[in-house]
């Protein structure tokens, strides 16, 4: 039996505590409590479950993004995580110089004039927005005089070309009144210098350039330029070279290299060494490709390279080949048509060159750009409306004009009174008069092709022959975006 006596009993029964401490401990947790929830249903405290939403990117991410997409070849990307940047911080003039200057170098693989213009427009765009927060930045009057230079030379610049050459060296002098130690400003006055044919002050201010800053890729790049210019293909070469191992994938430097390889080439009395420097051209071209292949990038001026190098090679099969190719990454652009009808004129495939060049000039149906496609085999209506491509005509400028005078040339080449060609032919040959009247080598082309017609008219059969076209395009100026040289 358990003693409970003397005990305290352990289940009494307690008075309850007043104690004012306590009760003013509560009523604070109480309205802690209260400032709790209201936050939360105003949304100023999240609660403790809900998402966390996803952290805004910094701008150095993107400025970074862009960089690595430069760096890696691939210039549209480059371009977007650019103008994210400019999003997030829309006053700094160093992202949009950046953005600006790979809007221009992106033009070099853009092969319609139209798409050509556009994206130099934007640039010079973001040119404007960049000086709208700053109006003495140098680096945006650099890239300034950079995108005007290539506006210039290339054929959407029209009569007024000489005009954004002029508007172009005031920029870069402009740049370099505000900072006389930029390099970038010092090139691209240098690259304009040359393409208002002043060699002397280009070389001048290239060689500042150099010395100022030797490990910026467009120094050596236009120091490349500078020194093709002059027919320094050899030193042109190392120069390509040098800007290449500053920046490797940049497949429009490849582009550069090739060509200075092919001019040696064609230089060249010793057939071996001919071989050698034609080896060296399509290995750099073949780069260029395998870059835009690794990235995903339809660019057909490396194939059209590789093209036209087999063309002088006398390797038809794999001139047309690759050209062939590069049309069917872009099978809806006119320009790619008339590059293929000029690889098949080179390569004595006459008959073959007049539907292509046709697509290029006059425009073509879907059915005939199928057959194109298809190396010269007939579509099925079903075949060439999966899908349905017709081709636009290109206008007549300074860079299609090749193609206006192969096209004559193949026709009047091939007219027979079963054919009729020189029908199709004068009308053409009457274009190109109107516009090239002035130019002697073009107009000699024109005037084979009219005398064969007329001969054609007369005789009353006449045995296919193609008129004397010359191997490469005939233009004014070109595009430095391609070297001097065609592709």
């Amino acid at each position: 039996m358990i003693d409970y006596s003397g005990k305290k009993f352990i289940f009494s029964k307690r008075k309850p505590s007043n104690n004012p401490i306590r009760i003013f401990i509560g009523l604070l947790v109480i309205l802690g409590l209260m400032f709790v929830m209201r936050a939360i249903s105003t949304g100023k405290i999240s609660p403790i479950l809900s998402i966390t939403p996803t952290p805004t990117r910094s701008l150095d991410s993107y400025a970074q993004e862009g960089e690595a997409h430069f760096a890696a070849g691939n210039l549209e990307k480059a371009i977007s995580a650019y103008k994210d940047a400019v999003r997030v911080e829309p006053n700094d003039p160093a992202l949009w110089a950046e953005l600006a200057r790979i809007q221009v170098y992106s033009t070099s693989q853009i092969t319609v004039d139209e798409d050509k213009k556009i994206r130099l427009e934007e640039a010079l765009q973001s040119v404007e927005s960049g000086l709208a927060g700053n109006k003495e930045y140098s680096q945006l009057y650099a890239v300034k005089a950079f995108a005007l230079d290539w506006y210039g030379v290339s054929s959407i610049s029209g009569e007024n070309w000489q005009d954004y050459l002029i508007q172009g060296e005031q920029a870069a002098q402009k740049a370099l009144q505000y900072d006389n130690t930029n390099a970038y400003a010092l090139a691209y006055l240098a690259e304009v210098l040359v393409d208002v044919q002043r060699w002397t002050q280009a070389q001048e201010y290239i060689k500042q350039a150099l010395e100022r800053d030797p490990t910026i890729m467009d120094v050596h790049r236009v120091n490349g330029y500078v020194l093709e210019s002059i027919a320094n293909y050899s030193q042109a070469i190392e120069e390509y070279n040098i800007a290449i191992s500053i920046t490797p994938n940049l497949n429009f430097l490849y582009i550069s290299l090739g060509a200075n390889y092919r001019k040696l080439a064609n230089m060249s009395l010793i057939e071996s060494e001919k071989n050698k420097y034609f080896d060296l051209a399509l290995e750099a071209f073949d780069k260029a490709s395998k870059i835009n292949s690794r990235l995903g990038v339809k660019d057909p001026i490396p194939l059209s390279s590789i093209a036209n190098t087999y063309v002088q090679l006398g390797s038809p099969l794999y001139a047309s080949a690759n050209m062939l190719a590069a049309l069917n990454f872009k099978p809806d652009d006119a320009t790619s048509y008339g590059q293929l009808g000029v690889i098949y004129y080179k390569s004595r495939n006459y008959e073959g060159a007049i539907l292509p060049l046709q697509c290029a000039v006059r425009g073509c149906t879907a059915l005939e750009s199928c057959k194109v496609r298809s190396g010269g085999v007939d579509c099925t209506e079903d075949e060439a409306n999966n899908p349905a491509i017709v081709i636009e005509a290109l206008p007549l400028t300074t860079t299609t004009v090749i193609y206006y005078y192969i096209y004559g040339s193949a026709l009047s080449g091939m007219n027979t009174p079963a054919t009729n060609y020189c029908e199709l032919a004068m009308p053409v040959f009457a274009e190109i008069t109107a516009g090239f009247g002035e130019d002697p080598t073009i107009m000699a082309i024109v005037d084979d092709g009219v005398a064969i017609c007329r001969n054609s008219s007369i005789e009353a059969t006449v045995t296919p022959r193609p008129t004397s076209a010359p191997v490469d395009p005939v233009v004014t100026l070109t595009n430095p975006t391609q070297t001097q040289s065609s592709p």
